[in-house]
Formats: structure tokens, sequence, C-alpha cells
């Protein structure tokens, strides 16, 4: 589909885009959730939890958007707190003790930004993610299946592959906050939107994502079993690739993989930027 990034936005955030539940009910087996961070407590915005894919034993990780306003309200609307995040680090850790792959499910505006989630440790939370997953010695596929906005989608994507969603979208934050902070005027979201370079096709030139899964026309949410499909066939494929690999071989290519991304020097036009170019050191 020829969409501009402001519409492929507003596709990400459909109401009735498939959901990380609804994902996991139709792509995994034998789903077993587990909860808590065994340090502070539950949140509701990370699910995750050991499951078959295809027979495979894997353990997955979502971040979680609701059906109705009561569901929204206990993950704050998918943006995970300090205990989410350190749910998924015991998550990944005993993935790796028991040699589970791992499988992530983006799908977020952020870490929730409340006073209480400072307080708690957001930030220390993300990092320890962030540095928890670079090291594992399992295969990790990150999926970004709509939104992917700030360290709160980050935390869950330093993956041995990471894939996008055609509609998806993947930036350092959402269109209106990037608005807010370069205009003065979140009213210009899709303006900002059409700069930051956040669609699938923008970061696979990039190099930022490993691969492009197709979507229905008109979105997901229009054949989600469609959409799942391809989500099914894209997976299998790269855990295919991976899994013969060795744990060091896997930390050593996915740490020199993002090492990679700083080093560049132009950036060819991407699809949402028309003719402009950018340089950078």
């Amino acid at each position: 589909m020829n969409l501009s990034a402001h519409e492929r936005v507003l596709i990400a955030r459909h109401p009735q885009r498939p959901n990380a539940r609804e994902y996991i009910d139709a792509l995994f087996t034998s789903f077993f959730e587990m909860k808590g961070d065994r340090l502070c407590g539950e949140d509701g915005a990370i699910l995750g939890g050991v499951a078959l894919y295809h027979g495979r034993p894997v353990t997955v990780i979502a971040t979680r958007k609701g059906r109705t306003l009561e569901e929204n309200l206990r993950g704050h609307f998918g943006m995970p707190s300090p205990e989410g995040y350190r749910k998924a680090q015991r998550l990944m850790r005993q993935a790796e003790k028991f040699r589970r792959p791992v499988i992530t499910l983006i799908d977020t505006s952020g870490a929730y930004p409340g006073m209480q989630a400072e307080e708690r440790g957001q930030g220390e939370a993300i990092a320890r993610c962030l540095s928890e997953m670079s090291a594992l010695r399992v295969p990790i596929v990150a999926v970004i299946t709509g939104e992917g906005n700030s360290g709160g989608a980050l935390a869950l994507a330093v993956a041995d592959r990471v894939l996008m969603m055609e509609n998806a979208v993947y930036a350092i934050l959402s269109p209106e906050g990037f608005a807010s902070i370069l205009y003065k005027d979140a009213s210009r979201a899709a303006q900002a939107a059409g700069v930051m370079r956040l669609t699938a096709p923008d970061l696979m030139a990039l190099g930022v994502i490993d691969g492009i899964i197709p979507e229905p026309a008109g979105g997901a949410h229009a054949d989600a079993a469609g959409a799942m499909r391809a989500l099914d066939a894209a997976i299998t494929a790269q855990l295919d690739m991976l899994s013969g690999k060795s744990g060091e071989t896997l930390a050593a290519e996915r740490y020199d993989k993002f090492r990679r991304m700083q080093a560049y020097t132009t950036l060819a036009p991407c699809a949402s930027q028309g003719d402009e170019h950018e340089q950078a050191d």
C-alpha cells in the first residue's frame, strides 16, 4: 500500500488491530502465563509466559493493550511499568536457563511515565532489559506489531531479528511528542510523522529492522487471520535460521548488529521522505 507515514500511524493505532493476546492465542499452544516480578508486583501491560510454537518450547513476552476501557486502565493502555520490565527480565533469564527461544511482540506508545513508575526505577528497569537481552544466549525474534515507541519498545527489541508488520511504526517517541518538541505544536503530528522515518520501509532502508511482514489491504484488522498467517511464516523462517547457531555466536552477532547501526554517513531517501537527505557523523 502506498500510504503516508501519518496514515500508517493511524492504522498502527486502529482499535480493532489484533492485540497481543489474540496473536498468542492464534500462533501458540499450551501458553502458560507467568506473573509478577518477584520484587514488587504484577504489571498487566506485559503479557509473558511459556508456550509451544509448532511443537517447540518458547518464551513469549508481549506488550498488552486491552479491548475495553477496564482492560486498558489495568495495563496503563499498554504502557509497562518497572514491574513489567522486571517480569520480562525474569522470563528472559528463565528462557536462557532452559534453552528456549524468546519471541517478543511489541505494541506500545512507550513506557508508563507516571511518578510512581519513576520512583520504582523505570529507567533502571528498561536499561537492565537492554542489558539482559543483549547477552542472552538463545535466539530472539522481536516483532513490532503496532506502535513501537521510545525505550518502552526498545526494551523488548534487542533481538537477533527485528521484524515489523507492514503498517507498524517504530520511533524514539510518538509523532505528537516529536511535534511538541520540534515545532512546539502537537497538532503538527502528521508533519512530524513524515520526517521521523518511523515506517517499516524507512527503517528497513536504514538497517534498523531485518524484515517487513506484509499485511492485508486495509491493515491487519481488515483480515486478522491473514495477518497472523503472514506473521507465523515470518517467525518460523527466522527461528529456523537462528536455531543452528551456538549461544556464543548469537550473542556476539547480536552485539555487532546493534553496534553497526551507528556506522553511516549519508542516508538515501526513504519512502516517507521524498527527496530529503540527512547527514550524520
